[in-house]
Formats: structure tokens, sequence, C-alpha cells
């Protein structure tokens, strides 16, 4: 046997105790990881329009999904040690325990996931966020456009929000037409000649949007011509320090979701509580499970009786675990040459009796 221990009456009804309040706390940290995911799933929609890939959704659908299941498993858990010492009560619960050992062991499995997600997505987020930006920037003038015509706001209010502009710098917007045609006089020399000189024929600006300007600069806003020191008094585009955020929006966004995605502060903290919590769940009911059922054998529910946590040794355990598995799987094929003969009997013994007709007995009626 793993960890064997002894339990007398007065030990299982502490272990039950202690138990009970173990569930109830992992049943709280798995509501918070719950919210947690919520938020995170609720903040990945608001920038929906500036990504480009839904997988990075993974990490707040299995925070959602453990904290839901980690509320159901552990209330079961606490009503399992209400009944523990009950005899009538308690053994109605031996038939789920093995499926919630399963669940609660992946439950801990899935909490490693989701911090080593929280990482590995990084990389995702990024690229996501690079492309996302990139064709929220080309499509900012179209406001006409079905379907586009919202990304002119999102991006401005973005750019407000969160301090940024462009996608890596304001530079990028020197490389698209932010501006419609619609609001460009195409009898205007200058604009002919900016159109006739660029190989796609677009209207290109050494200029930004307005929600790129940095209020906190002491110089009114330039957005226009702002490789042209000569448009400008007192003015130097090498070494002026540009009153226009110098930050890129990828750059903050980044920063923002990943503190998120990597759970910091309260979050990783309730995660690793749930996993504390999760497990010692675990091992507190499995003593608790074979030290009841030790007392129930010896027919004598004070008496003093043998808890552990295996059977067996771990190696025997999984080798038992994969034998049965095994049997079930082979349980549940179909032998396709089983399965012919037997159709091949039916088929004949159904054209047998096709071909025989059996006799109809007709009795007279007595006279």
């Amino acid at each position: 046997m793993l960890l064997k221990l002894k339990f007398n009456q007065q030990r299982r009804v502490r272990l039950a105790q202690g138990l009970w309040l173990l569930s109830w706390t992992a049943v709280m940290c798995g509501a918070f990881v719950f919210c947690l995911g919520v938020y995170l799933k609720m903040e990945l929609f608001r920038r929906a329009e500036v990504m480009d890939d839904s997988d990075i959704h993974a990490v707040p659908n299995i925070l959602m999904m453990v904290g839901l299941a980690s509320i159901g498993t552990n209330w079961i858990a606490s009503r399992i040690c209400q009944d523990s010492l009950d005899e009538s009560r308690f053994p109605r619960w031996r038939v789920f325990m093995l499926a919630w050992f399963a669940v609660a062991t992946l439950l801990c499995v899935l909490l490693v996931a989701v911090v080593m997600l929280s990482y590995a997505l990084q990389g995702r987020l990024e690229e996501s966020l690079k492309v996302g930006l990139r064709n929220g920037i080309r499509f900012y003038k179209d406001t006409d456009v079905p379907g586009r015509c919202f990304q002119k706001e999102t991006i401005d209010r973005l750019q407000m929000e969160f301090r940024c502009c462009g996608n890596n710098n304001f530079k990028d917007w020197f490389e698209v037409q932010w501006v419609s045609n619609r609001y460009l006089d195409f009898t205007s020399k200058d604009v002919k000649d900016r159109v006739r000189s660029n190989v796609d024929g677009r209207y290109l600006l050494d200029g930004v949007p307005f929600s790129c300007c940095n209020p906190a600069s002491p110089r009114p806003c330039l957005q226009n011509q702002l490789t042209d020191n000569s448009a400008h008094f007192n003015y130097d585009y090498q070494t002026e320090e540009l009153n226009l955020y110098s930050r890129g929006c990828r750059e903050a966004l980044i920063n923002y979701y990943m503190e998120l995605m990597n759970s910091t502060g309260p979050g990783v903290l309730s995660i690793y509580c749930l996993f504390s919590d999760q497990m010692s769940v675990i091992m507190s009911l499995r003593f608790l499970q074979t030290s009841v059922e030790g007392a129930m054998a010896l027919e004598d529910p004070e008496a003093e009786s043998e808890g552990f946590l295996l059977e067996k040794g771990v190696k025997e355990t999984f080798e038992d675990v994969k034998v049965k598995v095994l049997t079930m799987l082979k349980a549940a094929q179909i032998n396709p040459e089983a399965a012919a003969a037997a159709e091949e009997s039916c088929g004949g013994a159904d054209a047998e009796n096709g071909g025989e007709k059996t006799p109809v007995k007709t009795s007279t009626p007595a006279s």
C-alpha cells in the first residue's frame, strides 16, 4: 500500500471536517478563476477588431472550464464529507468516486496547462496583433464600406486609450492611405501629383490621425508634413521630440494582455492556491474513503481502520488501470468477421423460413 495510515473514529471525524473546509476553499478559488477567465475573454472580445487569430481564446476558455469544474467537483467533495460518517448515506457515493478522482486529476493537469499556455501563446498574440493592427490601419479610411465603417473609430479610441500610435510606431501611417477618396479634391494639383507619384495610385501623407497626438506635449499637435523641417517653425524632424505617442499599439496591447494572460498578482495566487487545494482535497478524500470503507468492512464504525492512497504501488496500479482500459476498448470493438458470419447466418435462417411453409392445423367443430 502507498502511504498507509491508521485512522480511528476521532481522526476520521477531524479529517472529514478539515476536508469539508478545504473543499469550500477550493470552490471559492474556482469561482475566482472562472471570473478571471470571463474577464480575460471580455477583454479579448473588446479588441477583436484588431486581432487576426482566435487561438488566443484558449487561455480564457480553459480558465472558465477549470473554474466551473472546480466548483462542481469540490462541492461534491463537501457533500461526500458530510455523508462519510453516516453508514446509510456514504455507500451511494462509492459508485461515483472513481469518476470524481479522474475529473479532479484532470482538473490539476488543466491548471498546469493554462499556466504554460499563457506563456506559450505570447508569440501567437504578438503575431495576431501585428496582422490585425496592420489591417485596421489599412481599412481606417473605409468609413463608407459595409463591415469596415467602424474601423476608424476603433483605431482612434485604441490609440487614445493606450496612448500609442500606429502598429510599430507613428511612421506606419506614412505607408497607407488613411484619408478616404471622398474627402480628397482631385481637382487640386497637389492631390493629383501625390496620387500619380504612387505606383498603386494611393494618396500617401507624412502625417498621422489626430488620435496620435500626445496631449501632454507643450507644443500644439503637428499632424501633417512631419518629415518637412521647413513646414514648421523651430522644428527638426530628426532631433525634435515629436508631440506624438512614440510607442506602437502592438507593444502597448501585448504588454496589457500579457499581464492578464500571465495571470499576475491575484490570478497566479488563485491558480496556485486552487492547484494546491485541489491536490489536498484529492489526497484527503482518498484517505477518508479508504478508512471509512475499512471501518465498514469491519462492521464497526468506531473501529480503527487503515487509510491509504493506493492499494498497490504506483507501477502496479498503472498496469492494472492499463489492463482495464484495454479490456474495455476490446469489448467495445466490433469483430467484422464475426459480424459478417452473424449476418450470413441470419440471412440463411430467413431464407429457410421463407422457403418452408408451416402447415396450419384447422380444427373442425364437433358436431
